[in-house]
């Protein structure tokens, strides 16, 4: 298996003074490192009857999109504001370095529908539990949700809000 951890790089004060950025890009450039990483993240889903993952935009696109395809289910975007052409619902959240808001078609799955959420590095949490929140007002059974890169130190997984799995497929 690749050593795929070494290839994301920290940038300090990016995008704010005092925030520790992760860089994903030569993870992604590099198809063994990227194709495991994603198998680290699918992996404790591959069981569950999945109908879709639920990425978070942006970077949660590309790690949703290559589970969906790994796992043999549909991807549903949570995108921000005014980037879905039909009817939406929308969660606002507070971030580690503001706030902000994020959008999903109302009709993006059936009732029910079981779900993974997917976003590159939980750090605060607080859009790991909006995208929680509004997978489940649109009517999804949210079953978890997996992140590339847990940031322990900023607590983030005190904000999920239920008892169901939390997956990080790296502690940082």
């Amino acid at each position: 298996m690749p050593d795929w951890p070494r290839l994301i790089r920290d940038i300090p004060d990016y995008p704010r003074p005092g925030i520790m950025f992760k860089d994903i890009t030569p993870l992604l450039s590099d198809a063994a490192a990227f194709a495991a990483a994603v198998d680290a993240m699918a992996a404790p889903w591959r069981s569950l009857p999945l109908h879709a993952v639920v990425g978070i935009e942006s970077r949660g696109f590309i790690f949703g999109a290559a589970m969906a395809r790994s796992l043999g289910c549909g991807f549903v975007p949570i995108r921000k504001p005014g980037k879905l052409p039909a009817r939406t619902l929308g969660e606002d959240y507070a971030l580690e370095y503001g706030h902000d808001r994020i959008e999903i078609h109302a009709d993006a799955l059936p009732r029910g529908a079981p779900v993974v959420i997917v976003d590159d590095v939980l750090a605060t949490g607080g859009t790991l539990a909006a995208a929680a929140r509004l997978a489940r007002r649109q009517g999804m059974d949210v079953l978890g949700a997996s992140v590339l890169v847990e940031l322990g130190a900023l607590d983030g997984r005190s904000r999920w809000p239920d008892a169901s799995p939390l997956h990080a497929a790296l502690a940082a």
